[in-house]
């Protein structure tokens, strides 16, 4: 028998990815397609699910084509999402009555505050681990069953189904309307503020509040076994798809982070600091949310701490697109160099609010401490400088509700290629960051999930042993100049809060 590869999709914020891995977790090809972010209104993030499904569809051909492989050649197929773009679509015509709104999508504000006039924004949180937010996908369901002529109708007849972008695809590409299987797996399902932590599975009385349907959700599964098979019309038709992880949950397991106190955090569209807690439910006191780390089969589930951070990798997006001071987001790296240090500037991008610690969606973004001085290399490093003041905020309040202090940080994802950045990362933090030898942790992790159900990796050591370092950096910043630093960043965001008000309202 010729040597066999798992595939994992990779249905992320910007793009679609399948990448084929080897038992040593190496990459033998990808394929990845952009697809088109959609902003009808300030504040509103969409995107065309059926071209996120034709996307996936031709990137598999690409990875298969330029590994020159066939569906013979792969074992299991693994799937990773952002996890709480919402997606409601007819499961008897196949059909999104409305584009999927985008986790970083701010239109569901007023449903949050109507959920929370009543108990406020943590009436379910003991309960889901997550304060009512327009970042998670229960509002946004509520906003398309309110706003969307018919789906109201449609849903209470139980002809409309929602998931997040895993669903989505594990539904189209297991048959659809021809029998497609409606699911997600323990991580997904963490984020639409709906499952009970405890028992894993969906609660009655907060559906009844949200007044959401509880025939439009998928059947709650772990991350690691055979949920079906790709369908006939599928390049890997007859394939098992045996793993799902949310995207932040599947780059902790691709880091090989399984047990507790083991952290990581993803450089991407926004940051994401995750910190395994075990078997162990951590309400934290500190701004950060409680969720699924990971379930595999039938062992029980572990959970993690997390911080979440809405702009980061999008910021530098930003920069190219709508100020055009860099053509390409590499060149920000560059431009950041051609100056010592910021200037004085302080980027602070709550674009969406702002995410942990603070929950503020009343804060927009601010760039302060200007003088004629600043010029575009200082607002290029005072972007990148953002991203690392974010995490230095998460992690002081991992540190808080943990009681163990991180000793070095494991990273991730797009970002981790910009070696200023990764240098003012530990610096700010005052520990070494690591990034691993196969940065592609997210899909890796996918595959690893969905490998481990069908016996392709014995167990979660043979996983570990393919963790390798690549780089490391260290300090080397004065405390006394980190301290002036951070309260420089502090004093930035206090200018960002209480933007948003009646006169203000997008």
């Amino acid at each position: 028998m010729s040597e066999q590869y798992v595939i994992a999709i990779d249905q992320g914020t910007t793009s679609s990815r399948a990448i084929i891995f080897t038992h040593e977790g190496t990459i033998v090809s990808s394929g990845q397609k952009e697809h088109e972010q959609i902003f009808p209104r300030a504040g509103w993030v969409e995107h065309d699910p059926i071209e996120i499904w034709n996307n996936v569809r031709e990137v598999i051909g690409q990875a298969l084509s330029k590994a020159n492989l066939t569906r013979h050649d792969i074992a299991a197929i693994g799937i990773t999402n952002q996890r709480e773009t919402a997606v409601v679509w007819n499961k008897k015509t196949g059909q999104p009555v409305y584009n999927a709104i985008v986790w970083q999508d701010t239109r569901t504000q007023s449903i949050v505050d109507r959920l929370a006039a009543d108990g406020g924004v943590e009436r379910f949180k003991q309960i889901v681990g997550l304060p009512l937010a327009t970042y998670f996908s229960g509002t946004k369901i509520v906003w398309i069953l309110e706003n969307v002529d018919g789906a109201r109708e449609a849903a209470d007849a139980g002809d409309l189904i929602f998931g997040t972008t895993d669903s989505w695809v594990l539904w189209n590409l297991t048959g659809g309307v021809d029998g497609g299987v409606h699911a997600t797996d323990v991580t997904n399902a963490s984020r639409t503020l709906f499952m009970d932590l405890e028992t894993l599975e969906w609660r009655d009385d907060i559906l009844e509040a949200f007044n959401v349907p509880k025939s439009m959700l998928p059947t709650i599964k772990s991350s690691s076994e055979v949920y079906g098979v790709a369908s006939d019309n599928s390049l890997l038709r007859e394939v098992p798809i045996a793993g799902i992880l949310g995207d932040q949950q599947a780059a902790t397991f691709g880091q090989a982070a399984f047990d507790a106190g083991e952290s990581k955090n993803t450089y991407g569209t926004g940051n994401f600091l995750i910190f395994n807690t075990d078997t162990e439910i951590v309400h934290s006191k500190n701004g950060l949310l409680t969720t699924l780390g990971y379930k595999l089969g039938d062992a029980p589930a572990h959970y993690a701490l997390e911080g979440s951070i809405a702009v980061t990798g999008s910021l530098i997006q930003w920069l190219r697109d709508n100020l055009g001071i860099i053509s390409s987001a590499p060149e920000v790296e560059e431009l950041a160099k051609t100056v010592d240090d910021n200037g004085g500037a302080y980027f602070v991008p709550a674009f969406s609010g702002l995410f942990a610690p603070y929950w503020r969606s009343d804060a927009r973004g601010a760039l302060v401490g200007l003088t004629r001085y600043v010029n575009k290399g200082h607002i290029a490093r005072a972007a990148l400088e953002a991203t690392a003041f974010q995490t230095r905020e998460v992690l002081d309040a991992v540190n808080a509700d943990s009681g163990v202090d991180l000793t070095e940080l494991k990273v991730d994802g797009g970002m981790i290629a910009n070696n200023l950045l990764m240098q003012f990362q530990a610096d700010i933090l005052g520990v070494p960051v690591v990034r691993p030898v196969v940065a592609e942790t997210t899909a890796l992790g996918a595959a690893y999930a969905a490998g481990l159900a069908t016996g392709f990796w014995a167990n979660l050591d043979d996983l570990r042993a393919n963790w390798q370092e690549d780089s490391r950096w260290t300090p080397n910043m004065e405390p006394e100049e980190r301290d002036r630093q951070l309260r420089n960043w502090k004093k930035a965001v206090t200018k960002t809060l209480d933007w948003v008000d009646a006169d203000t309202q997008e």
